[in-house]
């Protein structure tokens, strides 16, 4: 199963948070789009990357791939992790002797306060992922030289922990999914799978149209969901990378695919648009344990 890598990423965590016991062999990639493209080439069977941070926000390339070029992948189940960043060095140093911060480009948004309060001095630079931050940044042993990730990495990679929960919520927690081929026979080996009660449906969809340029187009998409009494539980806009102003409509839903009221209001809205295209119809995340402020 293949995850953001190298080990000690937050992928992996939820990774080993969500899997059943033994049942995948975890395969760490350089990025989120060699993981998604991976399984879309058929090299893997499962994956699962980031898609959205309570504070930060969707995790952009992952919804512009599901949207486009992994037309062959699919939402097969979602997980929630409890976030928490750490600043982590080679060697024990005071904070006014960082002068440069290596990180996932996603974390410094969700450390904000720390940053500019007590690191404004420092350089921000970006790395493919916080655990290969924090490998760099003990390999190269560059006195100055600091990492945003997990003390989990830092136990991997022999890192000290300068100063541990530098982001701005306790309650921080990033948004996991799941992904599989479109049309896999078996069942995603989800722990959440074995639960009781199972927990309620999601649907995730994304859609435009040329009648995106008149008036109350968008609105007669969502009142196909309105008037079914089907709650949405996320919409927002990415562009489609054409012209400017050309978007395309994210929307996740409370309900399955083929539920009777989710189907037609899904009908509907492809009457209504150029492409309709469901990234999954599939269990919704529980919770995780909240942890005091």
């Amino acid at each position: 199963m293949g995850y953001l890598g190298p080990e000690g990423t937050f992928s992996e965590e939820a990774l080993l948070a969500s899997a059943t016991p033994d049942a995948v062999q975890p395969i760490a990639l350089a990025g989120i789009y060699e993981t998604i493209m991976a399984l879309q080439g058929g090299e893997l069977e499962w994956a699962i990357v980031p898609i959205e941070n309570s504070l930060e926000g969707s995790i952009n390339i992952t919804l512009d791939l599901l949207a486009g070029p992994a037309g062959d992948v699919q939402i097969v189940g979602e997980v929630l992790l409890r976030v928490s960043h750490s600043l982590i060095a080679a060697e024990v140093m005071d904070l006014a002797q960082i002068d440069t911060v290596l990180t996932h480009p996603q974390v410094p948004g969700q450390c904000t306060r720390f940053l500019h309060g007590e690191l404004s001095h420092a350089q921000i630079l970006p790395a493919s992922s916080t655990a290969e931050a924090v490998r760099s940044v003990v390999a190269e042993r560059r006195r100055g030289q600091a990492a945003l990730g997990t003390v989990l990495a830092a136990r991997i990679y022999g890192g000290t922990v300068v100063r541990e929960g530098v982001e701005d919520r306790a309650d921080n927690e990033t948004r996991f999914v799941w992904l599989g081929r479109a049309g896999a026979a078996q069942a995603p080996p989800l722990r959440a799978l074995d639960h009781t009660p199972a927990p309620p449906w999601k649907t995730s969809l994304v859609f435009w149209g040329l009648g995106a340029e008149r008036p109350g187009w968008l609105v007669r998409c969502l009142d196909e969901f309105a008037r079914r009494q089907i709650n949405l539980t996320k919409i927002e806009s990415r562009p489609r990378r054409e012209r400017l102003g050309s978007y395309m409509f994210f929307v996740d839903l409370g309900g399955c695919l083929e539920q009777g009221p989710v189907a037609e209001a899904i009908s509907g809205v492809r009457e209504l648009c150029e492409q309709v295209r469901v990234l999954g119809s599939y269990r919704a995340a529980r919770a995780p344990e909240r942890r005091e402020s």
